[in-house]
C-alpha cells in the first residue's frame, strides 16, 4: 500500500482514485470495487461482524485506497504501511451533506 485514503465518500474521492491510477499508485481500492469484487465485500463486512481481517493479504493487489470503506480504517492501514502516504481529502460540511443525500441516500 502506497497511499491511503483517509477521506469520506463524496469528498472527491472518485477524482482522486482516479488520479492515483494515473500516477501509477493504483490500483486503487474503494466502494465501487465492492461491487465488482464480492469476495472482498465480503471480507469487509465480517471484519465489521468483529472476524479478524489479514488486511496485507486483502489489499496486496492495491497500492492504494480512500473513499469507503477503507476511510474507516486509515490509521490501521497508516500503522500497517508506515511508508505509505496518507491522503485527506475533504469538502465543506453543507455541500457534502447535500451531495450525500442526492447520491447514496438518493
Amino acid at each position: 500500500m502506497r497511499v491511503i485514503g483517509a477521506g469520506w465518500g463524496r469528498t472527491g474521492t472518485t477524482s482522486a482514485a482516479a488520479a492515483l491510477d494515473v500516477l501509477g499508485f493504483g490500483p486503487c481500492v474503494q466502494m465501487q470495487t465492492m461491487w465488482e469484487k464480492p469476495a472482498l465485500a465480503e471480507a469487509w463486512a465480517a471484519h465489521y461482524r468483529g472476524e479478524p481481517a489479514d488486511w496485507p493479504d486483502l489489499l496486496g493487489p492495491f497500492g492504494a485506497t480512500v473513499d469507503w470503506p477503507g476511510c474507516w480504517e486509515w490509521q490501521t492501514f497508516a500503522r500497517l504501511w508506515p511508508d505509505a502516504k496518507v491522503l485527506l481529502t475533504l469538502r465543506d460540511g453543507p455541500s457534502w451533506y447535500e451531495s450525500v443525500l442526492g447520491s447514496i441516500h438518493a
